[in-house]
């Protein structure tokens, strides 16, 4: 099997995935994903792809990511994955999608206005 590549975003963050064929080494940003996101709920989310499929320790995973928080890395990773393993079977494509992980999640943060402290935050009104 061939090394596929795909890119997964959620907020400001951009992950590229690298699948190959292997015993299950997921490696983010060049260490381990244990070590790289120490909370156990993050890692969770990374594994869920392989673990709804009962594919787990088939796959080796090399990922590049950047910007954005741990949250939103994990769930650009999550995407990633997801799309790499419908490129290898058809078949995977049906349990990930009732999970939504193939859908995009669109929500980013507001930009900040002119004249306000933030996105709709107003200054305090003052009568007299």
């Amino acid at each position: 099997m061939e090394v596929i590549n795909t890119i997964g975003r959620r907020k400001s963050a951009v992950a590229r995935v690298y699948l190959s064929a292997g015993k299950g080494d997921i490696v983010v940003n060049g260490k381990p994903y244990k070590e790289y996101f120490p909370q156990t709920n993050v890692q969770y989310n990374i594994e869920d792809p392989f673990n709804t499929l009962d594919i787990a320790g088939t796959f080796d995973v090399k990922v590049n990511v950047k910007g954005g928080g741990f949250k939103g890395q994990a769930e650009a990773i999550r995407m990633a994955i997801s799309r790499a393993l419908c490129k290898v079977s058809e078949d995977y494509r049906t349990p990930l999608k009732t999970k939504k992980y193939l859908s995009r999640d669109a929500r980013v943060v507001e930009r900040k206005k002119f004249g306000k402290p933030k996105a709709r935050k107003s200054f305090q009104f003052s009568k007299r």
